[in-house]
């Protein structure tokens, strides 16, 4: 049986689809959402750093997509500052 932190390993973007390897979601899928959550505890900046930087890619590789929706799609669910 597979764990859950190991299940939550395997939801990684795919280039140059920006669709999750495990479950074939847009990228951040819910579980790795939840992943980056829990990795990036604490660190909200570092975790805006890391979405920002594949955010970039993805603006470049993905030219037909919005880029409305890539922003909403990897920054807007990162909870807000209290």
């Amino acid at each position: 049986m597979i764990g859950r932190e190991e299940r939550w390993r395997r939801h990684v973007p795919m280039r140059p689809s920006y669709r999750c390897r495990a479950c074939g979601l847009d990228w951040p899928c819910q579980d790795a959402r939840l992943a980056l959550l829990i990795g990036f505890r604490g660190d909200r900046v570092g975790l805006l750093v890391y979405l920002g930087s594949h955010l970039a890619r993805a603006l470049q590789e993905l030219p037909e997509v919005n880029p409305t929706l890539l922003v909403g799609r990897f920054l807007h669910w990162v909870p807000r500052r209290r």
